[in-house]
């Protein structure tokens, strides 16, 4: 795994100027981006967010995940403290592929859900590699971070990487009648930390 750091330049955004970071894995032949807001070099634990590249969601609008939401809201909360970071990783369909995803999809209108749909094309339920993190985290000097998330896997990861999780966030947007079986399955299967419909918010 080789990650190598680009370039910067400036991204105005409805929720303020973030600066957008680029990155070749020049090993997978991908290009993430992580946009930071405000000094997260300082030392000072980072509020942060871990987003894998969701096309359909981040900027086709579908309801049928809760992906674009969470970008959306994790780049408000942002703008509202000041400063923090997201790590945006092109790991489309957890890890899957565009394609794989949309043939996941097509199974999943069937009646699979999430899990067994990616599992019927031959994958793991979670395919994501959140090693390369490492070099992006390392260019940026942040060293702990206020990690926005529902996923225990994310935190586990960052530990494992030696990254200190000072404190999970609860990130719980989106919902709709779309995509509840989908966070019902994200809950029961892949044990993510989310509260039923009634006290989401």
């Amino acid at each position: 795994m080789t990650i190598r750091y680009v370039e910067s330049s400036k991204l105005p955004t409805p929720w303020g100027i973030f600066s957008m970071h680029g990155f070749e894995d020049t090993g997978a032949d991908k290009e993430h981006v992580v946009l930071t807001m405000g000094d997260v070099s300082s030392g000072d634990p980072v509020l942060a967010r871990i987003h894998s590249e969701c096309l359909t969601g981040d900027a086709l609008f579908s309801l049928r995940c809760d992906c674009g939401a969470q970008l959306q809201a994790a780049m408000h909360r942002i703008s509202i403290e000041g400063r923090g970071v997201i790590f945006y990783l092109r790991q489309e369909g957890r890890g899957i592929g565009l394609l794989n995803k949309i043939k996941a999809y097509h199974l999943q209108d069937k009646g699979a859900d999430t899990v067994e749909a990616n599992e019927q094309l031959g994958f793991g339920a979670d395919m994501r590699d959140y090693s390369i993190l490492r070099p992006m985290l390392e260019h940026l000097h942040i060293k702990a971070l206020k990690l926005m998330t529902n996923n225990p896997r994310k935190v586990t990861a960052l530990q494992e990487l030696g990254i200190e999780v000072v404190e999970r966030l609860p990130h719980q947007t989106g919902r709709n009648p779309h995509n509840a079986k989908y966070l019902e399955t994200k809950k029961g299967k892949l044990g993510h930390w989310l509260d039923h419909p009634e006290e989401d918010g």
